[in-house]
């Protein structure tokens, strides 16, 4: 007898809710291709970001947290997911092979489906509320089970992100091939993927830590008081693509726990995508030990501030390779 299996609507079901995922500049660089076995993740090459990305740490972290993301809809929808990573050396872009049991959703597979429906990047400016401390030890643990460490950036080490995310505005002001890139991933006319100007606030003068500067941004910000933002950084002690996958899974499985907690979350990412600025955020908060894969603010939101609008996201079936 053969063993049991999802339909194709459950399948497709599935891939919708993974495709939720946060990937660099909206780009959903992932491929799925859907075989007897199971169903596989490839990296999307013509999504590439060039200039924004030059090494594709950040291309395969997206791919790592549509695959987490995967793995929380299937577990909701009744199916176990036995995920391979880079089953094929000759293949670098397959990145995973998943493949299905049956499963009886817990509760806690329900409230981070929940989550996952619930979650999406806020940009504005957080509540000056602090967030508690049990509440960074139980999304850092809970992220980590999935192959990278959650480091928090304590207030004394927070300066010495300053200076690396200041010094990417001014580099990346200055690139034109940057710009030309960022014009066309972010902007109003942005519909199925990037990043569209009314979730984009216009950059906040009292941050400390500038955020990347997107066009046309038209997102409302009336929160003014300093707020009480805490920063993580997702880390790997080896820097090759089965280290920023996991990375990338603990990416999903960080924000997916801190929106279940009420938290609201943005990644910033912006100095990572320069080598030598990578480098100095390695060496001044990781102390040479990991490699900094993704950072992620987290914070309360204000209560009057008004939901956002949903982030566009593509068709499941333009996702989907015969």
């Amino acid at each position: 007898m053969a063993p049991p299996s999802p339909t194709m609507d459950t399948v497709k079901i599935a891939l919708e809710m993974a495709s939720r995922a946060p990937s660099i500049h909206n780009t959903q660089p992932w491929r799925w291709r859907i075989r007897d076995h199971g169903i596989e993740l490839w990296a999307d090459q013509q999504r590439h970001l060039v200039s924004s990305d030059p090494q594709q740490g950040k291309l395969i972290v997206s791919c790592g947290a549509a695959l987490h993301h995967l793995r929380v809809a299937l577990a909701v929808l009744g199916w176990s997911a036995d995920v391979t990573q880079l089953p094929d050396p000759a293949e670098p872009d397959h990145l995973a092979t998943i493949e299905l049991t049956p499963h009886q959703p817990t509760q806690a597979d329900i409230e981070l489906g929940a989550a996952l429906l619930q979650r999406h990047s806020d940009r504005r400016g957080y509540r000056s509320l602090e967030i508690p401390a049990g509440y960074l030890k139980t999304i850092s643990s809970n992220a980590a089970k999935f192959g990278a460490v959650v480091r928090h950036v304590p207030d004394a080490l927070r300066l010495r992100l300053v200076r690396p995310f200041q010094d990417a505005v001014v580099r990346h002001a200055a690139d034109p091939g940057y710009q030309l890139e960022l014009a066309a991933w972010s902007g109003g006319h942005r519909t199925v993927d990037g990043v569209p100007g009314f979730n984009v606030p216009h950059p906040r003068l009292s941050d400390q830590i500038p955020a990347r500067v997107f066009a046309d941004a038209d997102l409302i910000d009336r929160h003014a008081d300093p707020d009480a933002a805490e920063w993580l950084v997702i880390c790997t002690p080896h820097d090759d693509r089965r280290s920023q996958l996991r990375a990338g899974e603990t990416t999903s499985a960080l924000l997916l726990e801190a929106t279940r907690l009420g938290l609201s979350s943005c990644l910033q990412t912006e100095p990572l995508g320069l080598p030598e600025l990578r480098d100095d955020i390695r060496s001044a908060v990781l102390y040479d030990c990991a490699f900094p894969q993704t950072m992620i603010r987290i914070g309360w939101v204000p209560t009057d501030s008004a939901p956002l609008p949903s982030t566009p996201r593509r068709a499941v079936e333009d996702t989907i390779d015969a």
